[in-house]
């Protein structure tokens, strides 16, 4: 996988993260707290400006009841 492609990876989590973020109205504090980031790491993530870990991204795709393949499948766009 080259750069741009890793980039581009990293918005598409951060847009569907923070969609269901806002969906169910909860602060990047909120979800901060219920995954073990600080809100500071998650508007980086949301950003596409850190790279979250698998365990945060489980963790945030547990809270939110879909599967963790939904952050990185391109398709899985609408089928939330």
């Amino acid at each position: 996988m080259g750069q741009k492609n890793l980039d581009k990876l990293l918005v598409q989590i951060g847009e569907r993260i923070k969609s269901l973020r806002k969906k169910e109205k909860t602060s990047q504090l909120e979800l901060g707290n219920i995954v073990g980031r600080s809100a500071n790491q998650i508007g980086r993530i949301e950003r596409a400006e850190g790279n979250p870990t698998i365990k945060t991204l489980y963790r945030i795709a547990t809270h939110y009841k879909v599967e963790i393949s939904y952050f990185i499948d391109e398709k899985k766009e609408n089928n939330i």
